[in-house]
């Protein structure tokens, strides 16, 4: 038998379990609910998921020429989401929403009859709906379409977040895209303005008389980079083959062998390589390859463009991100690499030993990975360029960082690659490219001893290149540029600047959580 205080402990637990309950079945409520309000439509014989629409305007069409629409009384079409609605008796109203913008909809008992039920109490926020009417301007001055005819075009069964709290978590943010554009227009300007980035230099290229081309995305050899790549198998070949890791560099080059002199790509490739806000395992790039011009020539190309763009997505070419400020109007400094490191550092590059560079990244307390001495010159540099704002480019690389490069005439240790600097990154990347066939080789050699030592991020020898360029390639300049330079110029990490960002899967345990 219980005493006074189990029975009362028992009492507390059973009022704790039954606030649980109800919390539970107040969770589910809503989604049940609209549920309900489904089979209703359902029954009723009114199809809540119709194969047409009939739009005869978008929103913003009417809010611009509204007068006009008010004093013809003509009647319009809307089609879009309802983001709000308020039931006042016989008479409801609701923000209706499409790509253009939003405006106010009355529906009216008076004006529809009948068919004011079924609106009034099974449609919702977050619902896709038709209205047919006329326009007009109510007391309160806004502008308003009352409906003589209605339609649902897409019966919701979960609610759209209100959009004042909208997503707060990031995670469920990107998990959700959906939702977080939704409910932010400023994001969905942001991946506009994306596309025009893209469609700028597409533009660019072409008016400058370069040949868009396509090139394979699975190789048995991952050239023109050094990162870890992508595996897969191809059954029919009984082969390893790898996603590629860069827009057709050796691919192209062949392509300069082949007669065609100005080439390019927009494309994707992939790294296999650690997440971060500003690095993704597949991202979208433009490689461009110009025959009988070299590095100087093409700093000037890509000084071009990168006003082009700017003035063309942005209408200017001033910017401010990441803690630094740079205008693209202004001069274009020359940065010498070892210089620059000497000058921040005070450690020559060329000349210092590993553990010199080891005890120097020690002492600036830099993180880096890898042992070799290549490595570990790429990290010591990293912590340079955090200083440096731009515009700029990065000249004067050393062979041991660029595989593919020309080795400059005064200084067979340092190469002829330029690398547009912008706040305090690289964005892009070019060169005089490599067409001597014996350093070539040499040069995927020296590449294939770091593979075998371990290093999973040098570059694959691809022999195959090599023999094409003992056929003969023309002097050529290569470049390229990729998504990090958009979301420079918007201010952006670059997974914020990726419409749907590779994603772990949920468990299933959170997708029951979220079902509940």
């Amino acid at each position: 038998m219980e005493n006074k205080e189990e029975k009362n402990n028992n009492q507390e637990n059973q009022k704790k379990s039954k606030t649980v309950s109800a919390g539970a079945k107040i969770k589910l409520s809503e989604y049940e609910e609209r549920k309900e309000k489904l089979k209703k439509l359902e029954d009723l014989n009114i199809n809540p998921y119709p194969t047409k629409a009939e739009r005869s305007h978008l929103v913003k069409e009417i809010l611009d020429d509204f007068s006009n629409f008010e004093k013809e009384k003509s009647e319009i079409t809307l089609c879009g989401r309802l983001r709000s609605k308020r039931v006042h008796g016989n008479l409801s109203f609701v923000d209706l929403e499409d790509v253009s913008g939003r405006i106010q909809v009355a529906i009216s008992k008076k004006e529809i009859g009948e068919n004011y039920k079924p609106f009034a109490k099974l449609i919702d926020s977050g619902d896709f709906a038709q209205f047919t009417g006329t326009v007009f301007t109510t007391k309160a001055g806004q502008q308003t379409l009352m409906t003589s005819e209605w339609k649902i075009l897409t019966k919701a069964l979960r609610g759209v977040p209100v959009e004042h709290f909208g997503l707060k978590d990031e995670d469920e943010r990107y998990r959700k895209r959906y939702l977080d554009l939704l409910l932010n227009p400023e994001k969905r300007e942001m991946f506009v303005r994306r596309a025009k980035f893209w469609q700028a230099i597409r533009k660019f290229m072409t008016e400058k008389d370069f040949f868009e081309v396509e090139t394979p995305t699975l190789e048995t050899t991952t050239g023109g980079a050094e990162a870890r790549p992508f595996e897969t198998y191809h059954n029919d070949f009984n082969l390893p083959v790898y996603l590629r890791i860069c827009v057709g560099e050796l691919w192209q080059k062949r392509l300069m062998a082949a007669g065609f002199e100005k080439t390019f790509e927009i494309g994707k490739a992939y790294r296999n390589e650690g997440s971060s806000p500003d690095h993704a395992q597949e991202f979208t790039n433009m490689e461009f390859y110009w025959a009988y011009a070299d590095y100087n020539d093409g700093m000037k190309l890509v000084q071009e463009l990168y006003r082009f763009i700017s003035q063309e997505v942005y209408g200017r070419t001033d910017f401010e991100t990441r803690g630094h400020k740079f205008d693209l109007a202004d001069e274009w400094v020359k940065i010498d690499y070892v210089e620059e490191i000497e000058k921040q550092t005070g450690m020559n590059v060329l000349t210092a030993t590993k553990e010199e560079l080891e005890n120097k990244l020690a002492e600036l307390d830099v993180k880096y990975d890898g042992e070799n001495k290549e490595r570990l010159m790429d990290s010591l540099w990293k912590y340079c360029r955090a200083n440096i704002s731009g515009p700029a480019f990065l000249i004067n690389l050393p062979v041991a960082v660029s595989p593919l490069a020309k080795i400059k005439k005064d200084n067979p240790q340092q190469t002829e690659r330029f690398q547009p600097l912008l706040g305090g990154a690289e964005v892009g990347n070019g060169y005089s490219e490599l067409n001597d066939p014996v350093d070539q080789q040499k040069r995927f050699e020296e590449q294939k001893k770091l593979l075998d030592a371990g290093d999973d991020e040098a570059m694959m020898p691809d022999w195959e290149f090599v023999e094409m360029l003992e056929y003969g390639m023309p002097p050529t300049c290569g470049f390229g540029v990729g998504e990090r330079l958009f979301a420079f110029f918007e201010n952006q990490t670059l997974r914020e600047a990726t419409l749907f960002p590779l994603m772990k899967p949920k468990s299933e345990g959170d997708e029951d959580e979220e079902n509940n």
